[in-house]
C-alpha cells in the first residue's frame, strides 16, 4: 500500500523547478484516499497507522502550499 503522502514525497525527490510546484496538484487516486481516512476520521475512527498517514500527509500538504506559495513568487520575480 502506497501511503497518501509518498507521491509528494516522490515529487520533491525527482528534483523540480518552480513552474513544476506551482502546478502541482495531487492524483485522484491520492485525494480520493485523503478524503477517505478524513471521512472514517470523523464517523468509525482510524488506526494508529491510519492516524500517522493521515497526520503525515496533512504536514506535507502544508509545506506544499508554503513551496507554491515560493514558486509564485519566484515565477512573478523572473
Amino acid at each position: 500500500m502506497i501511503r497518501a503522502y509518498e507521491e509528494i514525497i516522490d515529487f520533491i525527490a525527482a528534483g523540480t523547478n518552480p513552474m513544476d510546484v506551482a502546478k502541482f496538484e495531487a492524483s485522484d487516486l491520492t485525494k480520493s484516499r485523503v478524503a477517505d481516512l478524513l471521512e472514517r476520521e470523523k464517523t468509525a475512527g482510524l488506526t494508529t497507522d491510519e492516524t500517522a498517514e493521515l497526520n503525515h500527509f496533512l504536514e506535507m500538504e502544508h509545506l506544499m502550499r508554503l513551496l507554491k506559495a515560493r514558486a509564485r513568487q519566484r515565477l512573478d520575480d523572473e
